[in-house]
């Protein structure tokens, strides 16, 4: 008889707490300051802005900042499978986090110093991101693997316990006690996070880096564009030089677009034309290369097209810290009686909405609505989820574009009504976000772990990127002008395509998830 061990249920690792408590303050730090930093822009940072471009700029910062914090993953991937391990990684980039909340506390007045606390909390925040989730995985191998999933979204439910009670209680701090207070509390939870990571140091299963390896990732795909057959082209070296050459005219385009459009936009070329080349001809690559190594290229060829396909969730997802609380600016807040105690919702408070619904949905899908769609016969796979999720994402934005369009009518509508695209959009996230984290584990093959991690969260990066480069559109006098014959008001207009770009990507990934095949690349055995 199988022994739970065989099967995968054998126990859970005791490091695991450390992890979960770490990663709650640090999500508690890190949303604590992202919830507060719209709001205190436009209503202190940014106040020699013109009025009417104000809420334009802070929409420019945040997103900025968000693009940073998900991009300088790629550098905490590297630092960790090829130099110090992801333990010593994680717990080096996450003093430049506590610095960088110093900096937040103490150049509240200051621009400069303000953006240079941006800027390390976003190298520390996005550094480590990638990597606590798959330090997580590394505690686990195949006797205990089927506890994972459960630790992911107990992992993911303590994330947004820190993020519930931080949404909720900052914009209050920030009110009534200012920036300093407010933006001092969360690098507090910080080092203390930082401290409970340390703590637990000698009980963590610590996979050592990779060494150099003659058949990475880069060295298959670098063989492949490159080889040569008597009698054939090279049409896939011709496509990644496409990119190479898109690459550098949209750094020049930089100084149009702005450095962070252009910069990113180049890593998106590079990645897509580069990687859509190396898929062409990775046959090639075999004689040079170990059938493994080149299956592993296939594979990983295959996530990142999974995670390009996630990108216009995470559109739609972090512009309810910009687009939704400049909407609820404009809303009335009626004074709620609970219990006795009056109180009157903050906009920036709405996003405490999220995590809280993100801690009840989660036991109920794994108590009730996934067992329900198995007793049917329907089993809820990663990609199903996920497929569901960019879905429930562009229904919450149709529900936020209606909203807009009663209010350009002149019906006044309480803050209350955006319980519903919060409700949806939470579902959706849920079902993205926390079932991508495991997804992106599961499938990375095993010298990996960090950099697939890292694609994960360049995903949201892109999604980012798509919001800035919508906003930029909307300047220009061409599009306004067909904006203005549907009608709409440029706010709605957007709220409209991003809801139609998100429904078009659901229908699209449905499709690439029914010719994707699933793989097992936990570890064998205990480290």
């Amino acid at each position: 008889m199988a022994t739970d061990q065989t099967q995968g249920n054998g126990p859970l690792p005791r490091q695991i707490p450390f992890i979960i408590v770490n990663e709650a303050a640090e999500r508690f730090s890190f949303y604590g300051m992202r919830n507060i930093l719209t709001p205190f822009l436009i209503s202190t940072l940014l106040l020699f802005v013109p009025l009417e471009d104000r809420t334009g700029e802070a929409k420019h910062v945040f997103h900025t900042f968000v693009i940073g914090a998900y991009f300088t993953p790629l550098l905490g991937g590297f630092l960790a499978d090829r130099l110090f391990g992801k333990y010593k990684t994680i717990f080096w980039l996450s003093l430049f986090y506590v610095a960088g909340h110093a900096c937040l506390a103490i150049f509240e007045d200051n621009l400069k110093g303000f953006y240079f606390g941006l800027f390390l909390i976003a190298l520390g925040a996005g550094g480590i991101k990638p990597l606590v989730s798959a330090f997580v995985g590394d505690q686990f191998d195949q006797t205990n693997k089927n506890r994972a999933k459960v630790v992911y979204d107990a992992f993911y439910w303590c994330i947004n316990f820190g993020s519930f009670f931080a949404s909720l209680l900052m914009p209050l701090l920030l009110k009534d006690y200012g920036p300093s207070v407010a933006f001092g509390i969360p690098g507090l939870l910080m080092a203390f996070a930082v401290l409970v990571f340390w703590l637990g140091r000698n009980k963590y299963v610590n996979v050592p880096p990779a060494p150099p390896n003659p058949d990475s990732l880069t060295r298959v795909a670098r063989t492949a564009l490159l080889a040569q057959r008597p009698g054939e082209g090279r049409p896939g070296l011709a496509v990644a030089i496409i990119g190479v050459v898109g690459a550098i005219v949209s750094l020049l385009m930089s100084y149009s677009w702005g450095f962070v459009i252009g910069a990113c936009t180049a890593l998106v070329l590079l990645l897509a034309f580069g990687g859509i080349g190396t898929g062409m001809q990775l046959e090639r690559a075999r004689g040079h290369h170990p059938d493994e190594a080149v299956e592993g290229v296939r594979a990983v060829l295959r996530i990142l097209i999974v995670f390009a396909l996630v990108t216009p969730f995470w559109s739609l997802f972090d512009q309810k810290a910009s687009t939704w609380i400049v909407q609820a600016n404009e809303m009335t807040s009626p004074v709620l009686d609970v219990l006795g105690w009056q109180f009157q919702v903050l906009p920036a408070q709405m996003q405490a909405l999220n995590p809280l619904l993100v801690m009840l949905l989660i036991p109920f899908n794994n108590l009730v609505l996934f067992p329900l769609l198995r007793a049917i016969g329907i089993e809820p796979t990663a990609l199903r989820r996920m497929t569901a999720g960019i879905a429930f994402s562009g229904l919450a934005w149709l529900v936020i574009g209606w909203i807009q369009l009663s209010m350009d009518g002149g019906t006044p509508m309480s803050i209350l009504w955006q319980l519903a695209p919060y409700a949806l959009l939470t579902m959706g996230e849920v079902l993205v976000s926390a079932t991508g984290l495991e997804f992106a584990y599961s499938q990375a093959p095993a010298s990996m772990k960090g950099v697939i991690m890292s694609f994960w969260t360049l995903a949201v990066t892109v999604g980012n990127l798509w919001v800035l480069i919508v906003n930029a559109s909307v300047k220009n006098d061409y599009v306004l002008g067909h904006i203005g014959d549907t009608g709409l008001s440029v706010i709605a207009f957007q709220m409209f395509f991003f809801a139609g770009f998100a429904l078009l990507t659901a229908l699209v990934f449905g499709l690439y998830a029914l010719r994707y095949k699933m793989v097992d690349n936990y570890r064998s055995g205990k480290a």
